[in-house]
């Protein structure tokens, strides 16, 4: 099952645009020379081997992780290290990490309504009522006056998703956000996924789940050891690799 892409995806400018990206950790070169642009209502999917850079390069994109040479600009605005670019690319940009980061003291449906009052300037009632539709969306508004705690990690996932996205960010961004969770969790919040991806959601996806790949990417990118090796649609990147390294990778993560 694949999915059309959105129409303006073609012709408005990149949502995200990344340009000679380079990152140390020290002596550590561990982001060489990234070009990458990300299209309005793209979805991309980022895999390799662990340490290939991949989650590094997605967090650069919200100034979680700062860099060396190069330039990011999303949306059309140019990041950089004044306190307020960052606040405004953060407002344009979603993330969800491989831990759900929720406050334990605060309900379900307080830890998505709280960040739309603080950030959006959303009334108490207002926030309320998107925090509730959004749970709705990710399928658990019957969980929404319980505690974190109270959950399972496939329920606080998709919480985490739903306080994300209920900011109405430009794109989202996912850290391996399966990678913490029991196989059978995996697939609900897999699901919440692909329903953001068939709403037409712009979304960069760090992830080992190459069925996910498979089903929703417009385009896979390989990297590895801070390099992107290999891009492409599914189709091809998949079943007709270039590079040696590439295969090896697949090899090993479809058999």
């Amino acid at each position: 099952m694949t999915f059309a892409k959105a129409p303006a995806a073609e012709t408005a400018a990149p949502t995200i645009e990344i340009t000679g990206l380079n990152k140390w950790y020290g002596s550590l070169q561990v982001l060489h020379d990234i070009n990458l642009t990300i299209a309005q209502g793209e979805r991309l999917v980022i895999c390799g081997p662990s340490g290939s850079g991949k989650s590094t390069l997605i967090r650069t994109i919200n100034a979680l992780e700062g860099f060396q040479n190069g330039q990011i600009k999303v949306a059309g605005i140019t990041l950089n290290r004044d306190q307020q670019v960052v606040e405004d690319i953060r407002r344009k940009v979603g993330m969800v990490f491989q831990q759900f980061n929720l406050f334990p003291h605060l309900t379900v449906l307080e830890n998505c309504a709280l960040p739309l009052r603080l950030v959006r300037g959303l009334s108490a009632a207002e926030a309320r009522d998107r925090a509730m539709h959004y749970l709705s969306k990710v399928r658990i508004p019957e969980q929404a006056l319980k505690y974190p705690a109270q959950l399972s990690g496939g329920q606080q996932q998709r919480v985490a998703i739903a306080r994300a996205v209920a900011m109405q960010p430009e794109v989202m961004l996912f850290d391996e956000p399966t990678s913490a969770l029991d196989p059978e969790m995996v697939k609900e919040v897999l699901d919440v996924m692909v329903t953001l991806a068939e709403e037409g959601m712009t979304m960069a996806v760090v992830t080992h789940e190459m069925g996910f790949a498979r089903q929703v990417a417009d385009r896979v990118i390989f990297m590895d050891a801070g390099r992107i090796v290999e891009q492409g649609p599914p189709s091809t990147f998949f079943t007709a690799p270039k590079s040696e390294r590439t295969k090896a990778f697949l090899q090993q993560v479809l058999h």
